[in-house]
């Protein structure tokens, strides 16, 4: 059997919104089976508990936002990425800011911090959302597609003009143990050139070196330059395992994107959502073994029971 996760106890995580440029204090607390992640804005008196789902997703604009308005947290995708990556269920966030932290620009802080801490199995079974028919979504020349496979596969393709990066595809597999390895490192990126457009739309205003790869025209400016040759598609396989991790389950499906971003992965889940003959949820005891063991955690993240 497949348990629920949740973290073994709280900790409070501070850093810089990378769109807002405000410090943020996040504290993550364990939660019972079947909580989901819940958001709470507790710089907001009075503000409502937001369930991170699919169909509560606001803006996509440059990063995933839950909620809207004033009682919204945005670029939440890192974090949940993380969360799905350690098969992580249940957690209750309370938050003094807009923004989740951005930390280096990619989820390994993240990954540090709660294998500090500790992850608990609860007495539940997890539940998987099993893709039973192809599902897609496009817009203009980008698409994203949904399709039966016994465990969770992302099939990514970038497009860019940037000599470094041109054309990038990766197919990933997913494992906790993979995710890890290969995706949990890979950071964020942007090009110098579009600095001062994106600034005038009130994003990037605490974007640095310190928190995401930079490239003028030729390469990258990063003195540490990449983490790997193909970091920037690995970073979009990131985000589509956190925009999707808000289907709220484990996926048994494979998913391929080509020019995707945050706008098209919530169309997609919200399309899936709305097909009710395109999935199942089921118990993790009705799947394949292949899928299950893709949930196991490294030595050192080897989950306590309780």
């Amino acid at each position: 059997m497949l348990y629920q996760r949740t973290i073994a106890k709280s900790v409070s995580i501070t850093g810089i919104g990378i769109h807002s440029g405000r410090k943020v204090t996040m504290k993550l607390h364990p939660a019972e089976a079947d909580t989901g992640v819940r958001f709470k804005r507790v710089d907001i008196p009075g503000s409502e508990i937001l369930r991170a789902s699919a169909t509560s997703v606001g803006a996509t604009e440059n990063n995933t936002t839950i909620g809207e308005g004033v009682n919204a947290v945005h670029t939440v995708e890192h974090l949940l990425s993380v969360l799905y990556g350690l098969g992580i269920d249940n957690v209750f966030i309370e938050i003094d800011g807009p923004e989740v932290p951005i930390m280096d620009g990619s989820g390994a802080s993240f990954v540090f911090v709660l294998k500090e801490i500790g992850i608990t199995t609860l007495n539940k079974s997890k539940k998987f959302l099993v893709v039973l028919e192809p599902v897609e979504v496009r817009v203009d020349d980008k698409w994203a597609r949904i399709e039966p496979a016994s465990r969770l596969i992302i099939d990514s393709t970038i497009v860019f003009t940037h000599p470094l990066i041109k054309t990038q595809r990766k197919t990933f597999e997913f494992s906790c143990e993979n995710y890890i390895n290969e995706i949990g490192r890979a950071r964020t990126f942007g090009l110098l050139r579009d600095v001062d457009m994106l600034k005038r739309k009130g994003l990037i205003k605490g974007g640095s070196l310190d928190n995401a790869i930079v490239l003028d025209e030729y390469k990258v400016v990063n003195e540490d330059g990449l983490r790997f040759r193909d970091e920037f598609v690995r970073h979009k396989i990131l985000d589509t395992v956190g925009d999707f991790g808000l289907l709220g389950h484990e996926i048994a499906g494979k998913i391929t994107t080509y020019k995707s971003g945050h706008n098209l992965h919530n169309l997609l889940c919200r399309k899936l959502l709305e097909t009710p003959s395109a999935y199942q949820i089921v118990a993790a005891s009705s799947l394949e073994k292949e899928a299950l063991e893709a949930f196991e955690l490294p030595l050192a993240l080897t989950p306590s029971y309780s």
